[in-house]
């Protein structure tokens, strides 16, 4: 549409003939889309394969421009096919209003005239006296503006906003029905005009450079064209995710989409699915792929320690997802609130029928530590679960803000995580393919107690089957029995020289930080009672009051006399360093948990 929008234009529009004009950008995108999967996999890999020489290193070269080429292609085309649809989409509400006026106007037998000013028949009235007389019609003209409150009774002469109004009573009560009808038609149009105008912008950018090569300046246009594109469309990408749904009908919600529209999340508006609980992982992955660049950009731009550091461990993540990986990497979740959020898995969780979720805790954050040391250990238990079975995948779900230091530790940061932990599990349970999978929770450290807290909430931990405490704290539970599964599907590793499991209850710990710190804490449980086991966050899960299943570890080095530190408290997973421990975990990952070497209760 151009020039100044009228509200016959806009009743007369066919908003199909802007999404009829997508399907044709859509199907050049495909096709180009096609075409670059048939260039790389069909002719460069063949020519790889077959021939070794300099012509053929020069045709391998203009090929990958070809392909490139194609990408671009499919990229633009894709970004036009959005912001057509979003334009149909978002024309569609004013158009409506607008149409709901003129049919009241209709009703009412009022004319509207071309220029949106509406005109009212006369109406026999009665006066002040009583006496019936004729108010004569008129004719008002719209205000795009917000309605305002008609004038008060009592205010004499007539209303300029509301003609008609006067004294006491109205002198034609059609005229602010009018008026009303008037102010709709013009609201309409105005917001009409508003998003041709953003849209218009938006469509004359998405114009290609001269030339055949895609050059990197090419790329960053893509991005920002992108971006601009998201910016303009995002109330019609946005109105339809059903945020506020559960996992299961969110996968519903996808299954329903056609492939274009999928697409246009996946490319166009990443951030809305690439954190959905209950989307396929596959489709997360690609999302949150194409999301990272956006966040990194952003990151960088914004500056600061806490963005520093959420970007580098970005870049390292980024670098990670460029390379090969066993077992393959997913990319569940990622984001910068709070001490940043990603969840990896290494394995497809929707194709596997062993799946874990682990839940890492003290001191945890989206850091270069989280992505060298944390990911790693999911890793290292899916490579040992799927040796067991290879149908395995393991999961490092940040998917919360964990304490930063231990006397930092309460209660509130596994209270505030459980919920979003357990959404978490019940889109695991949504997008599982197998009939009945085998569902594992671990929970590290502080983590533990988040894994706890989301069991013990009304209908335990969506799915789950076992679960893992590790180097816990406690988890907020007297017994195993409390955390839904069954005391035999509670599985305990407390390593005797982890500080962690043995901080004492808070009324004992005063003593022990006036002593100094977690050494302190130490010395403090020592001058208790030994048969007490009740530990930071209720009983200790190691013990036998508890009642969970303990598994053999390695006791790891002494915090003191060895200068272990907190190491024991960090070994767990690690095969090079405790290699009963990790096949612990593993047997009960991959389902098959009579395989672990037991351990006695303390």
């Amino acid at each position: 549409m151009t020039g100044t929008l009228t509200w016959k234009q806009l009743r007369d529009l066919k908003t199909s003939e802007f999404t009829d004009a997508g399907d044709k950008w859509h199907e050049v995108s495909d096709r180009a889309d096609s075409d670059r999967v048939r260039v790389d996999r069909a002719m460069s890999a063949k020519l790889r394969e077959t021939q070794q020489s300099e012509s053929a290193e020069a045709a391998l070269g203009r090929l990958q421009r070809l392909s490139r080429n194609f990408q671009y292609l499919h990229s633009e085309c894709g970004l036009v096919r959005t912001a057509l649809n979003g334009l149909a989409s978002d024309l569609a509400e004013p158009q409506n209003q607008l149409k709901q006026a003129l049919a009241d106007a209709a009703a009412l037998n009022f004319t509207v005239h071309d220029d949106g000013s509406v005109s009212y028949p006369a109406a026999e009235i009665e006066d002040l006296t009583g006496a019936k007389k004729e108010a004569p019609g008129s004719k008002v003209q719209g205000s795009a503006r917000l309605p305002l409150e008609p004038p008060g009774f009592g205010q004499q002469g007539q209303s300029p906003l509301y003609p008609g109004y006067t004294g006491l009573k109205p002198l034609n009560p059609n005229a602010a029905k009018a008026q009303d009808v008037a102010d709709r038609v013009a609201r309409a149009v105005r917001s009409a005009g508003e998003i041709d105008a953003r849209y218009a912008k938006t469509l004359a950018g998405l114009k290609a450079e001269k030339g055949l090569d895609v050059t990197e300046a090419t790329l960053r246009d893509v991005a920002r064209d992108t971006s601009d594109v998201r910016s303009t469309a995002g109330m019609y990408l946005g109105e339809n995710v059903p945020e506020d749904k559960s996992p299961a009908e969110r996968k519903k919600w996808w299954d329903g989409l056609t492939d274009e529209q999928r697409q246009e999340y996946l490319e166009i508006a990443p951030d809305l699915v690439g954190s959905l609980d209950g989307i396929p992982a596959v489709a997360r992955d690609e999302a949150n792929r194409n999301y990272l660049p956006v966040l990194i950009d952003d990151l960088a731009r914004r500056g600061g320690d806490d963005a520093e550091t959420k970007l580098s461990a970005l870049r390292m993540i980024q670098d990670k997802l460029g390379e090969p990986s066993r077992p393959p990497m997913f990319l569940l979740g990622i984001g910068d609130e709070g001490n940043g959020r990603a969840i990896v898995s290494y394995g497809n969780p929707d194709t596997s029928k062993n799946v874990s979720a682990y839940v890492p805790g003290l001191s945890t954050r989206l850091n270069d530590e989280f992505v060298t040391d944390t990911m790693k250990r999911a890793q290292d238990t899916a490579k040992g679960a799927q040796r067991v079975d290879p149908s395995s995948a393991s999961i490092v779900w940040l998917g919360y803000d964990a304490p930063q230091n231990v006397d930092v530790m309460t209660r509130g940061d596994a209270q505030r995580g459980a919920p979003a932990y357990n959404q978490f599990m019940a889109g695991l349970s949504a997008t599982n393919q197998n009939a009945d999978p085998h569902v594992t929770a671990i929970g590290h450290s502080y983590g533990s107690l988040t894994v706890g807290t989301a069991a013990k909430q009304s209908g335990g931990i969506p799915g789950v089957d076992d679960v893992i405490l590790l180097g816990s704290p406690g988890v907020d539970a007297q017994k195993a029995t409390e955390l839904g599964v069954g005391k035999e599907h509670v599985f305990v590793g407390a390593a005797d020289n982890d500080p962690v499991t043995h901080l004492p209850s808070k009324d004992e710990a005063a003593l022990g930080w006036l002593l100094g710190g977690p050494v302190g804490v130490a010395v403090g449980r020592d001058l208790f009672d030994d048969d007490n086991d009740d530990v930071y966050f209720g009983k200790d899960p190691a013990s036998k009051a508890f009642g969970a299943q303990r598994f053999l570890v390695d006791d790891g080095p002494r915090m003191v006399m060895d200068g272990g530190g907190f190491d024991a408290h960090s070994q767990y997973f690690t095969p090079e360093k405790d290699q009963v421990s990790a096949d612990n975990i593993a047997a009960i990952v991959a389902g098959h948990p009579e395989n672990i070497v037991r351990e006695k209760h303390r």
